[in-house]
Formats: structure tokens, C-alpha cells, sequence
């Protein structure tokens, strides 16, 4: 009798560990305001595209994916659903990780800081013919995000790592005007503490790889492949919300948009069990 009282007790000390644990691992789990993330649409690449980074589109018209992989020098254009591609060479090969169309000029990011900037129009060639190449705009760092508002006329660029950050404590970015010349950037910080309030998945470090702002939030919405982490910011970049990207799904999210109806799109590269790939996801109705 004394055997199966304490048998009864240990199977209860053990069914309630589980529960409390299962509780705790779900504590700080959250919903994306106005996604699902666990429902998309998605649009596998053609092998060109394996190592697909940054993806943009055009006035946010979904029609048209806009996109780079970071070995070749050229601008990736594919209809939404259909693999074959184009493409136009704008540069020599590079490690080129975002793009930005803005105000009918596209911007390639190189991880270095390096811009490259040409004509819209251009892209529906073979070959670019008037790229620009704008150097040492940024401080010497590593970066991965670009993002362009076309309202302002204002190109935003996120640091990777940067030698001025402590990327555990804050992460800097740069805000700067453009047209046919590039302005004096202006600094701005994103704390990492905030994002550590949120996640325990910034203890080595926040490390950004792609950028967009909401089209009708105004929030920012900011990936990385390192931390397999989607934070959400405020325009002011004041930390709302940080959601762990479920590893089977976001193999390695690289580039991020919203088109004009404010769909999310997040691209991933490829990897040994799966080719690269655009997830889409819808905005949900009110």
C-alpha cells in the first residue's frame, strides 16, 4: 500500500513538471498582429535563385518579384507563381544581400556598405549600362538590409556588425536621402535589450538580414537568418513584439517585403533538403 501511494504521488510530481514546463516554454510565445505564419503561400526559385537574398517589388505591385542572391551582379525579375526568370547584370560578382526600388531607380546593397544604383527602365535588359557605384556612404561594416521609402525619397540601412555596436546592446542604422547623389547619413539605434525583454534568442547578439516597413502600420518589420527572429518595431523603432521563425519552415530568411495590399513576403535561401523559396502571407481582414 505504501508502494502505490508513492507511486501515485511520483506519477503526479512528474504530470505536473510536464505541465508547468510546457507552460513555460509557451509563456513568452506571441501572434504576428495581423499574420499567420503558419499558413503561407509558397513560391519555390528556380535554381539561379538558390541563394536568394533580398527581394523587393515595384510601387509594391506583386505582379513582379524583384530579386538578388549573393554571388552574381545582376537583378532577378519572375512573375509571382511562374519560375522562369530574368535577368539584368548590373555589376561584376560580389556578396550583394538587399535591393531597394525607389522613386524608379533600383539600389543594391553589397555587404560591405557599397551601394549600386541604376535606372528602373534598365532592368528589363541584359546589361545595365549606367550603374552607379557609391562607396564608403556607410561606416565600415557588415550589412545585409535596405530598405527605400519613395514618400521621402530616404534609403534606411541596418548594420549587420558594425564595429561601433555592442550588437548585444543595440544595433545602429542609417537613414540618408538619394537621387542622382547620396546624402550625409543620419544615425538611428534599435535597442537589442527590448528584444531581449521579448526573446532569449539575442544572448550572442541581434544580427539583421533584411527590412520593410508595413504600408499601412508604418512599422518595421525586421528578419534575421542568425537568430531565426522576426521583430516587429514601432516607426520610432521602439520594440513591440520578437517571434521565434520555426527553423523547418524559414530555412534561412534572407529578404523581406510588403506589397500595396500589405502581404508579407519573407525569402529564403536554399539548402541541402530544400530548394530556395518566397513565403507569402496574406493580411488578414479585420
Amino acid at each position: 500500500m505504501t508502494y502505490n501511494f508513492y507511486k501515485i504521488l511520483a506519477s503526479a510530481i512528474l504530470m505536473i513538471s510536464l505541465f508547468t514546463g510546457c507552460s513555460n516554454s509557451h509563456e513568452n510565445e506571441q501572434t504576428l498582429k495581423d499574420y499567420n505564419l503558419e499558413s503561407p503561400e509558397k513560391f519555390f526559385m528556380p535554381e539561379s535563385l538558390f541563394e536568394i537574398s533580398g527581394i523587393a517589388f515595384q510601387k509594391g505591385n506583386a505582379d513582379t518579384v524583384y530579386a538578388i542572391q549573393d554571388e552574381e551582379g545582376k537583378l532577378f525579375r519572375l512573375a509571382w507563381g511562374v519560375k522562369k526568370q530574368y535577368h539584368a547584370k548590373f555589376g561584376k560578382k560580389g556578396d550583394y544581400e538587399d535591393l531597394a526600388i525607389i522613386n524608379d531607380r533600383v539600389v543594391v546593397l553589397k555587404s560591405n556598405g557599397t551601394l549600386y544604383t541604376f535606372p528602373f527602365w534598365e532592368s528589363v535588359y541584359e546589361e545595365v549600362d549606367s550603374t552607379k557605384e557609391w562607396k564608403k556612404v556607410l561606416p565600415k561594416g557588415e550589412y545585409e538590409s535596405i530598405y527605400g521609402n519613395e514618400d521621402t525619397d530616404s534609403l534606411y540601412v541596418l548594420c549587420k556588425n558594425c564595429g561601433q555596436d555592442d550588437s548585444k546592446k543595440s544595433i545602429t542604422g542609417y537613414v540618408f536621402h538619394t537621387g542622382d547623389s547620396v546624402a550625409v547619413p543620419r544615425p538611428f539605434q534599435i535597442s537589442v535589450k527590448e528584444i531581449r525583454e521579448l526573446t532569449g534568442k539575442v544572448e550572442r547578439g541581434f544580427r539583421p538580414s533584411g527590412m520593410a516597413q508595413n504600408p499601412f502600420s508604418k512599422d518595421w518589420y525586421i528578419i534575421s537568418a542568425v537568430n531565426k527572429l522576426l521583430v516587429v518595431t514601432d516607426k520610432n523603432w521602439k520594440v513591440q513584439q520578437a517571434l521565434a521563425l520555426n527553423g523547418n519552415m524559414f530555412t534561412q530568411p534572407e529578404g523581406i517585403a510588403f506589397d500595396k495590399n500589405g502581404n508579407l513576403y519573407i525569402s529564403n535561401e536554399g539548402d541541402d533538403f530544400a530548394e530556395g523559396n518566397i513565403l507569402k502571407f496574406k493580411k488578414l481582414s479585420k
